[in-house]
């Protein structure tokens, strides 16, 4: 019998927007407060995993097209940007989870989703085509939708987004940081050249 096919190593890889320890506080007094007036069920998500995610690159990304990634990332030039989280809702998914977003996504947050799908498009990457709704998930398997509930807002200084592999083999899992980029560009400063990337990858 011919050996049946190796199958893909896992390399699950997104990039992402990681808070600071201030925004981390707030997420979690607002989680429970949120928890407070709508008990869910499931559990909270634990601070040191809020993020942000930007874009999610696949399960199974090669380490050249991963090598590649990391060059784009550092021919991006945007300029910092600030968020304001000040609402929260759940996924009509299976397991309901919960998130603090924002009502209106900010220019810049859009911008730099697209820039960061160009470069992944480059070098041969179909990420996920998912409408971009960007969030923090506070609470996984609630088992009961939250409705959209205003939450006294909380300020988020942008300047660096990351790469992130989800660390699957480990229980629980884990997130290990592969790259931070910092913001620094210019305001008005288009960072998309195609010509600059086309070098790069």
């Amino acid at each position: 019998m011919p050996p049946e096919p190796r199958r893909p190593a896992i390399n699950r890889l997104f990039f992402a927007l990681w808070p600071d320890d201030a925004v981390r506080a707030a997420c979690a007094a607002a989680a429970r407060s949120l928890r407070i007036r709508v008990p869910p069920g499931g559990h909270l998500s634990r601070p040191e995993r809020y993020h942000l995610t930007l874009l999610f690159l696949g399960d199974c990304v090669p380490a050249d097209k991963e090598a590649a990634l990391r060059q784009a990332a550092g021919l991006l030039r945007l300029p910092p940007f600030a968020l304001r989280l000040d609402q929260a809702g759940s996924f009509h998914r299976r397991s309901v989870p919960w998130w603090l977003g924002m009502r209106e996504v900010p220019q810049p947050l859009q911008r730099l989703h697209e820039r960061l799908r160009d470069a992944a498009l480059r070098v041969g990457l179909a990420p996920d085509r998912a409408r971009f709704v960007p969030h923090v998930t506070i609470v996984r398997d609630a088992g009961k939708p939250l409705p959209m509930t205003p939450i006294a807002p909380i300020h988020w200084h942008v300047d660096a987004f990351v790469l992130v592999r989800s660390r699957l083999e480990r229980t629980p899992s884990e997130y290990e940081l592969l790259g931070r980029w910092p913001l620094d560009g210019l305001p008005g400063e288009d960072p998309r050249d195609p010509d600059q990337l086309a070098l790069a990858l």
